[in-house]
């Protein structure tokens, strides 16, 4: 529809793509382009024209106002970390922190009650009351200092083991790092690092990044060091980033590069870390 909108008639290429995206659906969307090529009797420059008309449209033009109804999502950090005079500096952001305290006309009602002669029920029941929430506030007061000093512990856990990465923000600095080793260096349960790691956000001179972001597993290279797979994925995908978009590089083409780098990585391990990056396919990276 969006297509024929836009055909007044002496349009090659819009022509072109009402057909293709009527008759060739199929092999556009797996990128045979060399079928449709003969299939429709045109040239690859022709197949070209109609395409980037094709990609001009919108996918999902029966979303009206979805750009306006969306919602903005901030993320408020739960830690901070700077660098002041060489040495790296881990805190808690405040905004996620409150500091929390008993009201103080709570524990002046105490005071006057002791200081009270004649104290009848009604008034000991009322300060029973208040040493009641008073107990609960301060338990609670506790627990909550204790999970900030958990959430403490296991940010400067990671920055240490992660310590280049802090100081130069590059990526290729990721250590191996799994949520056992951050849980032995603290002396707490996995599980216990888990949902730290599952849920938190630090503030680096260099971003905003999910704590998840510094666990990868290891890899061992041609020197045989333990290299996080993180490192490897970016070389992966500068290889397929610098690529002939024509010839796209398959996994066995890029399995090779990763050992010419150093790094001698199987087929499937090259498959398996191109779809975690969300790569298709060579075929489907193909452009004419």
């Amino acid at each position: 529809m969006q297509l024929y909108k836009k055909d007044y008639g002496d349009n090659e290429a819009i022509s072109l793509a009402e057909s293709i995206v009527a008759e060739q659906m199929d092999a556009f969307s797996k990128k045979h382009y060399d079928k449709i090529i003969k299939a429709l009797n045109i040239t690859e420059g022709q197949l070209k024209d109609a395409i980037n008309e094709i990609i001009k449209l919108n996918p999902k033009p029966g979303e009206f106002g979805s750009t306006n109804s969306a919602k903005t999502q901030y993320i408020i950090p739960d830690f901070i970390v700077r660098e002041e005079e060489g040495v790296l500096l881990v805190s808690l952001n405040s905004r996620n922190a409150p500091e929390l305290r008993v009201s103080s006309s709570y524990i002046q009602t105490l005071k006057t009650y002791e200081e009270t002669p004649n104290k009848d029920k009604e008034l000991k029941d009322a300060v029973l009351y208040i040493k009641q929430k008073m107990d609960g506030a301060r338990w609670f007061i506790d627990s909550v200092k204790k999970r900030q000093q958990t959430l403490s512990k296991t940010m400067e856990a990671i920055v240490k083991r992660q310590e280049e990465f802090f100081y130069e923000g590059d990526e290729s600095n990721l250590k191996p790092m799994i949520l056992k080793d951050i849980a032995e260096a603290i002396e707490m349960d996995i599980s216990t690092v888990s949902r730290v790691a599952n849920s938190k956000y630090v503030e680096t001179e260099f971003g905003i990044f999910p704590l998840k972001f510094f666990f990868s597993e290891g890899v061992a290279n041609e020197e045989g060091e333990d290299v996080s797979n993180r490192e490897i994925k970016k070389h992966l995908e500068e290889a397929i980033n610098n690529e002939n978009k024509k010839k796209p590089l398959t996994d066995d083409a890029l399995a090779k590069i990763m050992k010419e780098k150093g790094y001698p990585i199987a087929r499937r391990t090259v498959a398996k870390y191109r779809e975690q990056l969300n790569i298709p396919v060579a075929r489907m990276r193909k452009e004419i």
